[in-house]
Order: C-alpha cells, then structure tokens, then sequence
C-alpha cells in the first residue's frame, strides 16, 4: 500500500498572483501551479489513498484555499482521497470553520502552517485548535521547516515548540511535514521521544544530500525501527514517480565510498508506510 500523506489542493481562482513570484525563489522557472482535483487525481494513479488539504496562506506564498474545494473532491473520489481541514488561527472566525470542516463537510484531521500564517505552535490561539481535535481524535499535520515565502517567519518552522505542545496534549497525533528541513535533527529527536508525534518526508528528493543526511540521521537515533516516518509528495512541487524515484535512488551519489547507506529496510518502509494504522487512535475511522 501507498499513501501520499501531503498534497495540497486549490482551485485555479484561489492562486494570486504572489504564488507565482513567490515560487520562483525556490526553484528556477517556479513550480506548475495546477492542483485542481482533476489534476490531483490523475496525478496520483500510483498510491492507493491520498491526504489532501488546501491552504489559506494568502499573504505568504498567495494561495487563498478554502475547505470546501477539499470536501468536493473527496466527495467526487472516496476512495482516493482523505481531506483535511486548512487552520489559519488569525481569523477571528478560524474555530468556526474548523468545526464546520469536521462536523459539517466530514473531514478528517487538519493542516497548519505556522510559518506561512506567522502564528507559533505557542499561541494562545492555537490551544482551542489542540483541544478540539485532541477531544475528536484527529490528526494535526504541520508545515515544519523553512519556507520560500518573503512574508513568513522563518523561526516559527523549527520543530523544537512540537515537543511543547505533544507534552501539553498526548492524545493530539502530530505530524511533522518535510522532515523539519534543514532542521531535520530537532525533528527526528522530538520524534523519537514522543509517542504522539510522526513525521513525513514530502519536498525533500530534489535536494539529495540533505535527504540522505536526514534519513541516515533517522537510522542513528532509530526512528526508522519504529512507524514514525511516513511517505509523501507535496504535489504539485513534486510528483509520485519523481518522489519514489529519488528515495530509492539515495544512495547513488555515496557509491564508490565508504559513506553509510540509507537501509533498503528504510527505503521501502517509508514508501510503504501507512499512516491510517497509525495517526488515528485506533486506526482511520473511514
């Protein structure tokens, strides 16, 4: 089984047109824009499920989304896609919409990323956020990690405040998106001593030495014997194939030396790990 734990969705009227400039920082040429569901379905023909949420980082990296374009496309393909709600706790109306995500569009966990909304994991704001979804047993995934975008605090994508709040809720199931990158080693400890507490490893093949870093780093503190390290993509900044192709591709670039290698062990674990075993006490309600 395959699962794509991280794909962004969004209409083509919900990008401004700082998504375009913005995204020309990060890679030469920017990235393709479309992530419409037609698009995301057809892009995900190899994995068996997919957790899609949009995104509500208008001022950030310009792409205005909301939970509705989610509900309709899990609504049209069930059996392929699993939707998470978008939380952006600087709208006095953030609580509102998450409740009506959950209760009223049946969604089943919810997405945030303190970077791109400028809010740390320590907000007083956050902390309806953690008690709602603690009490209804549903999955938070965050954006961990740096970020292209000129308007989002770079500080608050560090992964250190995750073990905070996984001490503050421990029924809250946390996943931390990219690995954390580049600050891969203060994921993979919190990781390690939170039962709580996953990570995933979207957006990361295209800069390979750091990947290979990440994930042997991962092998030393034994993370990768346990089902803490999940697969995803980041479509549309990359691809299925592309993603699957550059984890088990790794370690090409230490052949020839007597540099560790990332396990096949590890390899295939992530590709195949399963996060609807996992991120919901008792398994994925469905």
């Amino acid at each position: 089984m395959i699962v794509d734990c991280h794909v962004n969705i969004y209409d083509p009227n919900q990008m401004l047109p700082l998504y375009a400039q913005q995204s020309a920082i990060a890679r030469p040429g920017g990235f393709a824009l479309e992530s419409d569901c037609e698009t995301i379905h057809a892009a995900m023909q190899e994995v068996d499920k997919a957790i899609i949420f949009s995104l509500r980082y208008h001022d950030s990296i310009g792409i205005d989304g909301d939970d509705e374009v989610t509900a309709r496309a899990v609504a049209k393909y069930p059996d392929k896609f699993i939707g998470f709600a978008a939380v952006d706790p600087r709208r006095p109306d953030a609580m509102d919409l998450l409740v009506h995500a959950i209760e009223d569009l049946k969604l089943k966990g919810a997405k945030f990323g303190p970077i791109y909304n400028g809010v740390s994991l320590l907000d007083p704001r956050m902390k309806p956020v953690y008690e709602y979804l603690s009490k209804n047993n549903l999955p938070l995934t965050m954006h961990m990690g740096t970020t292209y975008g000129n308007n989002a605090p770079i500080n608050y994508g560090r992964p250190l405040d995750v073990d905070t709040i996984a001490h503050q809720y421990p029924d809250l199931k946390i996943v931390m998106a990219h690995m954390g990158h580049p600050w891969y080693e203060e994921c993979i400890v919190v990781a390690r001593k939170n039962p709580n507490v996953y990570c995933e490893v979207s957006a990361l093949y295209y800069r390979p030495w750091q990947y290979y870093n990440i994930l042997i780093c991962a092998q030393e503190y034994l993370i990768t014997e346990r089902p803490k390290i999940f697969f995803g993509t980041d479509f549309p900044f990359t691809s299925v194939r592309d993603s699957i192709e550059g984890l088990r591709r790794i370690n090409d670039q230490v052949e020839g030396t007597r540099l560790p290698r990332v396990a096949e062990t590890t390899i295939e674990g992530i590709i195949h790990s399963n996060p609807l075993e996992h991120w919901w006490h008792g398994g994925y309600p469905g």
